[in-house]
């Protein structure tokens, strides 16, 4: 059974996001956003101007007592300590933010939004460094690489995956996952688009998940300035809306639009991680070996699943966001769904 976060917000709670120092942010919608301590009480409360969803929400690395909000097209920075007033804000997204992601070293701030694009806030000067735009459609995430305050990992619903550097206009590398599924589009069976929606990167910096419509959970290794496939797998029967890496090595959490959240372990399956990697020449090759590494994954409607999670949580609403904490010791998994609650799970040592 799961414990419940309650009497922080009075509407849907749309995104989570844990601080070093144990404290728990919560955005939703109208507007609302509250801070918990570990145990579950609310500690600061605020509504944020014109009641507009909360939509990320990410602490610093660096400072762990600043938070940054979307809300709309806005991104408020705020004292976790005392919320009654955003410490400063900045309007450079033209449209609707989805996602948060802040370097390692409270330097850079990156936001996705609707239009596709992503804005790099430089926190220093407090100014806009540069705006990537390559996403066709909605940027649904983007997330620094841990290690790397440079580089920049982004996915969206026009099924591409990409890979940038902050010194670049040009992505690095990207992946199409719609050309990874051809085959099985013009083979004539049921072709669900994969429009991507999360990705989460490993604490090496190198391994990083990618989660879509298909239900089909992605992992990619970085190999210089490309990724490559390592395996993907159906994890969800509906669209996997949120996957999160664990601070041990190849652990992931995912949940997804079909009410479960899972725990992942692929470490036998990036096991080549430690042996030298042959280099990409071509892009060809490269999506030729993404189809080969898919298909040896055989999808649960033949019967046979080759790849099964560690552990299975049947959380029964669609997920919205999922985070992490230790609470003395014990591993817990946070899941924000329709409700205005917060379903708190433990899960097992690794």
């Amino acid at each position: 059974m799961a414990e419940k976060w309650t009497g922080g917000h009075s509407s849907s709670v749309l995104c989570l996001n844990v601080s070093k120092d144990g404290l728990l942010a919560s955005g939703a919608e109208g507007g609302e956003l509250t801070i918990w301590n570990e145990e579950g009480c609310p500690l600061e409360h605020v509504q944020l101007q014109k009641t507009e969803d909360v939509t990320s929400v990410v602490f610093s690395s660096a400072c762990p007592g600043r938070l940054y909000a979307s809300h709309g097209e806005t991104i408020s920075i705020l004292d976790a300590r005392c919320l009654k007033e955003p410490v400063e804000h900045f309007h450079v997204n033209e449209d609707e933010i989805n996602c948060l992601s802040v370097n390692e070293t409270d330097s850079f701030l990156a936001a996705a939004d609707d239009s596709g694009a992503i804005k790099i806030i430089d926190l220093e000067s407090k100014k806009l460094s540069r705006c990537l735009r390559r996403h066709s459609n909605i940027c649904s995430s983007a997330v620094f690489r841990p290690q790397r305050p440079q580089s920049l990992l982004s996915c969206g619903l026009d099924m591409k995956v990409m890979m940038w550097n902050l010194q670049k206009a040009r992505p690095l590398w990207i992946v199409n996952l719609q050309e990874e599924e051809a085959d099985e589009q013009s083979a004539g069976q049921l072709f669900n688009p994969p429009l991507a929606y999360s990705l989460s990167v490993s604490v090496c910096g190198n391994v990083f998940g990618c989660g879509a419509e298909d239900g089909k959970i992605r992992i990619f290794r970085v190999v210089g300035s490309k990724f490559e496939q390592e395996v993907a797998f159906k994890g969800h029967s509906l669209g996997v809306s949120q996957v999160l890496f664990l601070p041990e090595p190849y652990q992931f959490i995912s949940g997804g639009n079909d009410g479960k959240v899972l725990l992942w372990d692929v470490s036998n399956e990036v096991g080549k991680l430690k042996s030298p990697v042959r280099p990409i020449h071509r892009r060809k090759t490269k999506m030729s070996n993404a189809k080969k590494v898919d298909k040896t994954n055989t999808e649960p409607t033949s019967g046979c699943v080759p790849f099964s999670p560690k552990l299975t949580i049947e959380h029964g609403e669609k997920v919205n966001w999922i985070s992490y904490i230790e609470i003395k010791g014990s591993r817990r998994v946070l899941v924000a769904d329709q409700s205005s609650s917060i379903s708190v799970y433990p899960i097992a040592e690794p």
